[in-house]
């Protein structure tokens, strides 16, 4: 990950209901969660949750999908742990880590 990929995820993380935001999607899963729940969950006014949702999405962080007349929203794993690991790169003194901290979906999780 380039230094200003990661600069831009973690300046979208920096605000109170982006960051409560990104971890309900992280904690839905694969499955989602819509626009509508994700405003009843935090209590934000659509307006805001729009305005939060686009700053997460130009980040790279979260993707969205139509079902129906229904906006769904999801982590972007691929995003999220290339952005961990770029945070985490030369830990340990520079000592091998493992893979074991790369997080997966909750239903892949399951199924391994």
């Amino acid at each position: 990950m380039k230094p200003q990929t990661a600069v831009e995820a973690l300046g979208s993380l920096a605000h109170e209901h982006r960051l409560a935001l990104f971890r309900l999607l992280v904690q839905a899963g694969e499955a989602g969660v819509s626009a509508g729940s994700l405003a009843e969950a935090l209590s934000v006014p659509n307006s805001s949750l729009s305005f939060h949702l686009a700053h997460l999405f130009r980040a790279g962080l979260i993707e969205q999908r139509r079902e129906g007349r229904s906006l769904i929203y999801t982590a972007n794993y691929a995003v999220m742990n290339d952005l961990v690991g770029y945070l985490m790169e030369n830990c340990c003194a520079g000592a091998d880590c493992g893979t074991d901290a790369a997080c997966e979906p909750a239903q892949e999780r399951k199924s391994a």
